[in-house]
């Protein structure tokens, strides 16, 4: 079932708000860095207020982040790849040394 725009809306805004308070940067700083107002921003991140999307990509930029379109089908490929791996019997084929010895 598709979200509505507004449960969309409060999604996005709630990430943006995670990824600020996790670079410890008030609204106001956001909002610098992406180029629009305070209270604009302040709209977004509580999903009352749509943005365009090159208002997103300069507000995820301010963030550090990238903004990306990926294809539906595609999702739980990336959500998977972004989970925490708790379980040590599935760790990514990345890590060098999954027992955390680097002198191995």
């Amino acid at each position: 079932m598709a979200r509505s725009a507004s449960e969309s809306l409060l999604e996005i805004g709630q990430l943006l708000k995670a990824a600020r308070k996790g670079r410890q940067l008030t609204q106001e700083q956001v909002a610098d860095m992406a180029g629009i107002s305070r209270p604009r921003y302040r709209e977004i991140e509580a999903g009352s207020s749509a943005a365009r999307t090159t208002t997103l990509i300069n507000i995820a930029r301010a963030l550090g982040l990238e903004l990306m379109l990926i294809p539906q089908a595609m999702v739980p490929a990336v959500d998977a790849l972004l989970r925490p791996h708790d379980d040590l019997d599935d760790l990514p084929a990345f890590m060098a040394h999954p027992d955390g010895d680097e002198n191995v």
